[in-house]
């Protein structure tokens, strides 16, 4: 297979990565507020959340992390010389970063299966935002490579954190008006 039809591939299964972990986090969210609902509704929900954790994550999240490291890895074999880019080292490290998040979200799932919530939908909400995080960081990391001042890069990531930390907390405090 060319370069090309591999570095298409490894695009697309990271926005299937992405899109399982962002979605992953919205259904915990759903599945802890659940916990405020009355019987029968809250053990149907609970059930109900607990079936499309499963599949999503089992099905699109684990094998769409993994296709994206295998397809990346062949990126690196078929052009080692880009491990002497300076801009890869800090993809990579952020890849780390990423596979953690992955795992940890892996430890809510087993915990959420057990019915050990441990978080309301507030964390959820902030948890939920490490995602795009990772991924505007990697994105400009990528498209930037070394024409970005790392920083100014860094600085702006912060805020960026702090942006969407704040929008959160005005979607809380919305939310928490309208059903006054």
């Amino acid at each position: 297979m060319s370069y090309t039809a591999i570095l298409s591939l490894h695009i697309i299964f990271v926005v299937s990565w992405f899109a399982a972990l962002f979605y992953i986090v919205r259904l915990f969210i759903y599945h802890a507020e659940a916990e405020d609902k009355e019987e029968p509704e809250r053990s149907i929900l609970k059930k109900q959340y607990t079936l499309m954790e499963k599949r999503l994550w089992y099905i699109i999240g684990w094998p769409a992390m993994i296709l994206t490291a295998i397809f990346g890895t062949w990126m690196i074999v078929l052009r080692p010389d880009l491990l002497k880019m300076p801009f890869m080292h800090v993809k990579l490290g952020l890849v780390f970063g990423l596979i953690l998040y992955h795992i940890s979200i892996q430890r809510m799932l087993v915990q959420f299966k057990k019915d050990i919530i441990k978080y309301g939908s507030f964390k959820l909400r902030l948890w939920n935002e490490v995602a795009t995080i990772f991924l505007v960081a990697i994105v400009f990391t990528v498209v930037m490579k070394d024409g970005m001042n790392w920083i100014w890069g860094v600085v702006g990531f912060l805020c960026f954190g702090i942006a969407l930390t704040i929008a959160v907390r005005m979607y809380k405090n919305s939310r928490e008006r309208k059903q006054s």
